[in-house]
């Protein structure tokens, strides 16, 4: 399940919840697409704290959305996952700095309006 949450509109912020379906990575990329319309760069913020899976249709569209903006990695500068997991935030640290124009950083849940602010903070303010 997939809520879109309140964010600026150069943040992209979603809480996914229980297992993804295609029609829910059909609304984010509706939403992230819509909003590169409107600025050349974008902060993401993933809370996956209740996440648990996703069909296997979400994750092929996923994994085909991801390739088609590998590219375009410069639009997307900070990465925040909000998650109760520790090790996830340890995976998320750790695959860091592979990724490469992007800085991706884990919050815990009680942390979520920082990493709201800290994927906004992007260089240049929203619209660069």
């Amino acid at each position: 399940m997939l809520t879109i949450l309140p964010a600026p509109d150069h943040v992209g912020a979603y809480r996914l919840s229980q297992t993804l379906t295609e029609d829910d990575l059909d609304r984010i990329v509706t939403d992230i697409e819509s909003r590169l319309e409107r600025h050349e760069k974008l902060g993401i913020v993933a809370d996956i704290t209740d996440f648990n899976d996703m069909t296997l249709k979400a994750a092929w569209k996923d994994a085909r959305y991801s390739l088609s903006k590998l590219w375009e990695l410069r639009r997307f500068p900070r990465e925040a996952v909000v998650t109760d997991s520790g090790w996830l935030s340890g995976f998320v640290s750790l695959v860091n700095p592979a990724i490469p124009f992007v800085t991706v950083r884990a919050f815990k849940p009680d942390e979520f309006e920082q990493a709201l602010a800290w994927a906004g903070d992007i260089e240049g303010g929203p619209n660069a």
